[in-house]
């Protein structure tokens, strides 16, 4: 797949990070190490071992009418043997996450391929076959993209990303699908993320610094880098709010802006 960035505006360390991640190039640094087997526990489609579903048979053993796209686009994996779509979900908190939901949805747009995604409020959707999903999960988790305290795996019940840290510096979930063992310092999921009650608990590792949150962060805020001092991202933001109003109510005006 050809390699390319996504234009973005400003020059201060909340910018520029948010460049890094829009840049198909750039690679997260890895900082934990996840069995496959505990991904499948944790996605909760299926147990662990056991063979991908289908919905058709594989690609090799269709016989469709010719089209010129489908000799254009390699399928993934998944597309090849007939998987079934799976998704995985990650409630994102307002408290200094890496990547706020709609950046992670176009970090996705830049990196995925045989996808659907949705950003909402607070959690971004994310679909794909299910052994294509399995190995992105497996990516999203181990990597920076990450944090145990501030980054939630939650496929319902998703309320909490806005409030209060708890003192241990964990998200509210209403479903305690998590907890900080004080002993190693970890945090552990002991549900699915459907909710549903693991056998043995899951190890995901230690929380993030304050500090070094602060470095990796994407969302301006007062005590990091306030929105007020990104005079070329409002510049940008002013036009583009602008023109979307003229567009629908006076497109005459736009010509020549």
């Amino acid at each position: 797949m050809k390699q390319f960035q996504i234009p973005y505006p400003g020059d201060d360390a909340v910018a520029n990070k948010r460049k890094e991640w829009l840049n198909a190039s750039f690679s997260p640094k890895k900082i934990r190490d996840m069995s496959d087997e505990d991904i499948v526990r944790l996605l909760g489609h299926r147990k662990p071992g056991t063979a991908y579903s289908s919905v058709h048979p594989p690609l090799d053993e269709l016989k469709e009418a010719q089209d010129p796209i489908k000799e254009l686009v390699e399928p993934t994996p998944g597309a090849k043997a007939g998987d079934r779509i799976r998704y995985i979900q990650f409630a994102d908190s307002r408290h200094l996450a890496p990547l706020p939901p709609w950046m992670r949805f176009r970090m996705y747009g830049v990196r995925l391929r045989g996808f659907d995604s949705l950003a909402y409020s607070g959690r971004t959707l994310l679909e794909q076959r299910e052994r294509d999903l399995d190995k992105t999960s497996k990516f999203l988790m181990e990597t920076e993209i990450f944090d145990p305290a501030r980054v939630a795996l939650r496929s319902i019940t998703v309320h909490g990303f806005s409030l209060r840290l708890d003192e241990d510096g964990l998200m509210f979930d209403a479903r305690r699908r998590y907890i900080f063992n004080k002993e190693t310092g970890e945090v552990e999921y002991t549900k699915t993320q459907q909710s549903v009650p693991l056998e043995k608990r899951i190890r995901v590792g230690r929380p993030m610094s304050e500090e070094d949150l602060e470095k990796v962060a994407t969302l301006y805020r007062f005590g990091v880098i306030s929105p007020r001092d990104s005079d070329e991202l409002l510049k940008v933001m002013k036009r583009i709010g602008e023109l979307r109003v003229l567009g629908g109510l006076r497109p005459d005006l736009v010509d020549g802006r």
